[in-house]
């Protein structure tokens, strides 16, 4: 299950925060942490809004909360914030991530509440704990081939009462005008074209892929579990943006541009070229009109 809470090239579609690791095995993950943690910075609104509907969703205890695919542990640290009664682990397969995370946790004076777990997952889901009181899963289970099996799998690491919590679709990521002076009008729309051809190819070349519906509450209601909801929650940070998230837009476009050498038409390469020049008025990193507007969905169902 890939990290959940990246921000990668797939964000611009709607399927952000993950670097699968069949895409990743060789990856320098201590190289992405600032990367990683700059996204969660940029969505920590977002996310705080959706923890929120997420606790008052729950009124009973919330022992025991796993952030599977965690990362370098940032929305844990939310997690922890939202539900402070809890204690927290965090669950990931690279080490790099998991050690950044319990600075991060000793750092916020959450040491003592807060715990990582080294897990391949899908592989190894069954080394969860399986008493858990709420699984948060942001972003990670379209990175995995039988996403119907896998939600199975997690389900049965809740307690009963407990609440399986998954982040997926919503809607694409917008940061410019339709027509931002540069080339033909449209390029975010085009290049979501091309982002839903590349993600159906990864997900059809995953390991055990198979296609299901994505009807998130229905899979859910599949697994066995009951109450199946969805709610979609809004990022919009309007121009100006912040330093922060004018370089995660930045590193977006840069890791897009690679992505599209061969996809897109000359001119709009010409215009990503533009877009990426530093110096240029037009460009990402001085025009004053860049904005982010983008809409997460919250699936959540209970076990009986």
């Amino acid at each position: 299950m890939a990290h959940g809470h990246d921000h990668g090239h797939e964000q611009g579609h709607g399927h952000g925060h993950g670097h699968a690791h069949d895409h990743g095995k060789d990856m320098d993950w201590s190289q992405m942490i600032p990367h990683l943690e700059r996204g969660a910075e940029v969505y920590a609104p977002l996310y705080t809004e959706a923890l929120s509907w997420l606790r008052a969703s729950r009124p009973g205890g919330t022992g025991l909360i796993v952030d599977a695919g965690a990362g370098p542990g940032a929305i844990s640290l939310q997690l922890a914030q939202a539900f402070p009664d809890a204690r927290i682990i965090a669950a990931d397969p690279e080490e790099a991530l998991l050690a950044r995370a319990t600075e991060r946790f000793a750092a916020a004076g959450l040491a003592d509440r807060t715990g990582t777990l080294r897990v391949e997952l899908p592989d190894a889901v069954d080394e969860l704990p399986d008493d858990a009181d709420l699984i948060w899963a942001a972003r990670s289970l379209h990175h995995v081939g039988d996403q119907r099996a896998a939600i199975a799998a997690l389900a049965g690491r809740l307690a009963p009462g407990g609440t399986l919590a998954l982040v997926e679709g919503g809607l694409p990521l917008r940061s410019l005008p339709r027509d931002f002076g540069i080339g033909r009008p449209g390029l975010e729309t085009r290049a979501d074209a091309i982002e839903d051809e590349w993600f159906d190819e990864m997900r059809r070349s995953l390991p055990g892929a198979e296609q299901h519906v994505e009807d998130w509450p229905a899979l859910l209601t599949a697994a066995g579990l009951e109450g199946a909801q969805s709610r979609t929650f809004l990022l919009d940070l309007p121009a100006p943006l912040s330093a922060a998230g004018r370089e995660m837009l930045v590193d977006m476009w840069q890791r897009r541009r690679g992505v599209f050498e061969e996809a897109l038409a000359a001119d709009d390469i010409a215009a990503l070229d533009r877009l990426l020049d530093p110096e240029d008025e037009l460009g990402l990193y001085r025009r004053e009109d860049v904005f982010l507007l983008v809409a997460h969905t919250v699936h959540t169902a209970v076990k009986g």
